[in-house]
């Protein structure tokens, strides 16, 4: 299985969602996202928007795209009113944005970045410091677990990017699996959330893929929304976000992402993406 076919083959998990519902109403609320969600996809998103639209009062609509960078060329554009994006775009860009919920998952608002490898990999891979003349796949160029604590850790480990044989984006947590269980990659950065959910919903792709690594706990992809046109519900909306552990209906939706809830969150839980951010910018000679 070459990258090529490879690429053909999961072009179903990059490709844009189809949007759910269909209302052009200025009271409706537009939320992107990336494949964040590793349930039922359209299923999934048509449940959540009923949940949300019956307790916010007006039409809530899902839509999702590739990347990180779609979602928030949408959300400048106004064509969005929040977004569930990464923690490493909202550093970058937290100016304009503001904090609605963020994610609770095993009882934090925090997760891991994970270094996986093809599971009995020969010669393994133990550590960042083994990459060396290997194949690496990241998710994201906006991603922090998909791509920014990789370029961090590689730098600690003494590695350049260009000492990597090659490096690719699979454009997806997901498909970052999917590329090392195929072995199309040696090894991987990818979100440990994702990771541990795929684990969790008895996925193939993890059966073949295994642990290396694990990162310190940095503050949870967040939704956001923008500071200069914020929607007159996003206050609702956060509301509701926040209330979903405490609902019966909003419970099994949660369980569904595999999450405990969603909290308010604070600037400050990003405060580890952002020394990191510095930092790689900083070494990369970038100003």
């Amino acid at each position: 299985m070459n990258r090529r076919r490879f690429l053909q083959a999961t072009a179903m998990f990059a490709a844009p969602y189809p949007a759910i519902g269909h209302s052009t109403s200025a009271a409706e609320i537009r939320i992107g996202l990336t494949a964040v969600i590793l349930a039922d996809q359209a299923a999934f998103l048509s449940r959540w928007s009923r949940y949300l639209a019956n307790r916010v009062g007006v039409p809530v609509t899902f839509l999702a795209r590739e990347s990180y960078q779609e979602i928030l060329d949408m959300l400048f554009a106004g064509k969005l009113d929040a977004a569930w994006i990464c923690g490493y775009p909202y550093v970058l860009h937290e100016m304009r944005l503001r904090l609605l919920a963020v994610p609770v998952y095993q009882g934090h608002p925090t997760y891991q970045s994970y270094l996986i490898r093809a599971f009995n990999a020969n010669p393994a891979i133990r550590g960042w410091a083994d990459l060396k003349g290997r194949v690496l796949a990241y998710s994201d160029p906006l991603s922090n677990s998909g791509w920014l604590v990789a370029q961090g850790q590689l730098r600690a480990a003494g590695l350049r990017p260009s000492d990597l044989k090659r490096a690719f984006f699979a454009h997806g947590h997901r498909n970052v699996a999917e590329a090392v269980a195929a072995r199309l990659a040696d090894a991987g950065s990818i979100d440990g959330y994702v990771w541990e959910t795929m684990r969790q919903q008895a996925m193939p792709a993890i059966e073949r893929t295994e642990i290396v690594w694990k990162s310190d706990s940095y503050g949870f992809p967040p939704i956001v929304s923008p500071r200069d046109a914020e929607h007159p519900k996003m206050e609702e909306l956060r509301t509701e976000l926040n209330r979903m552990h405490g609902d019966p209906e909003g419970m099994d939706l949660l369980r569904a992402l595999n999450l405990d809830g969603f909290t308010g969150g604070s600037p400050s839980l990003f405060e580890g993406i952002r020394k990191l951010a510095s930092s790689v910018k900083r070494e990369s000679g970038v100003t």
